[in-house]
């Protein structure tokens, strides 16, 4: 029990810090800014605690599949970090924020033609930004990518290598998707395969549709502009880090459903086995 809710705490602790960061670096925080980010750093304090503390699954999925939610949360971390270093550089310059210019522009350079997520992210700036700012989102939006890259290899290699998700201990469908209801109707391979699929597709489509979107909100509705360095680093990081999520989670699910269809296969073959 003690170490349930250590883990927890810690955990909660990791997750406010990571909605404080840009707070924390960036020097021009307005005070309006501040407070709303220690709300979401206590609301995200608080879900985590309470998730993790809980015995019963909640809402987050593969709470007991180490390290698929670490995996997640370092890139959380690390884009979040790095994007809020890009944007210091601009008042306060340094080694490693020119470092990370440079992997930034590198990676947004090679993938930057026409109709590239990064073009469309880029579109998604009011007509009249200044080319200073366009080239902050489009290495920012390199940096992101990379790291979503970097994510999706370094996870496909856990789930192979080290035989996640029973590397160390079985695995509990129920602890680990308690969002998906086996009862539902249908088989339950076929359901988990067909929600892996559509997860990898909406993972490759989002990063052409959050900037229409974003577009069409600012026009239609509110202005939402990546000029603002708050908006533009979760901006930046929404649209790399949840791409890369939903294909982490399409390829866990068909890793389930793969689990399953063995298991059954198994246990059909042992049924023909002599006494």
């Amino acid at each position: 029990m003690f170490s349930r809710l250590s883990g927890a705490l810690f955990r909660a602790i990791l997750v406010a810090v990571v909605i404080c960061i840009p707070a924390l670096i960036l020097p021009d925080t307005s005070s309006d800014t501040a407070q709303i980010v220690a709300l979401m750093a206590l609301f995200g304090f608080a879900l985590t605690l309470f998730e993790y503390a809980s015995v019963y699954p909640g809402l987050i999925e593969f709470r007991d599949a180490p390290p698929f939610n670490r995996i997640r949360f370092m890139s959380l971390f690390l884009t979040v970090g790095l994007l809020s270093l890009a944007v210091q550089s601009q008042y306060h310059a340094s080694t490693l924020t020119r470092l990370i210019e440079v992997l930034g522009t590198t990676v947004a350079s090679s993938i930057d033609v026409p109709y590239s997520p990064v073009r469309l992210l880029q579109l998604a700036l009011p007509a009249d930004a200044s080319l200073h700012q366009v080239a902050l989102v489009r290495t920012a939006a390199g940096m992101a990518y990379l790291i979503s890259l970097l994510t999706l290899g370094y996870f496909v290699i856990v789930m192979r290598i080290m035989g996640w998700p029973q590397a160390h201990t079985k695995f509990n469908v129920w602890v680990n998707l308690p969002t998906f209801d086996p009862t539902a109707g249908g088989d339950v391979v076929e359901r988990l395969r067909r929600d892996a699929w559509f997860n990898i597709a909406l993972g490759f489509l989002l990063p052409f549709l959050i900037p229409a979107v974003l577009k069409l909100v600012s026009v239609s509705f509110v202005i939402v502009t990546l000029e603002v360095p708050h908006t533009m680093i979760w901006m930046v990081t929404a649209w790399a880090f949840l791409p890369a999520s939903l294909f982490m989670r399409g390829i866990a699910l068909a890793r389930v459903a793969q689990m399953i269809e063995n298991k059954r296969l198994a246990s059909g073959a042992s049924d023909y086995l002599p006494a």
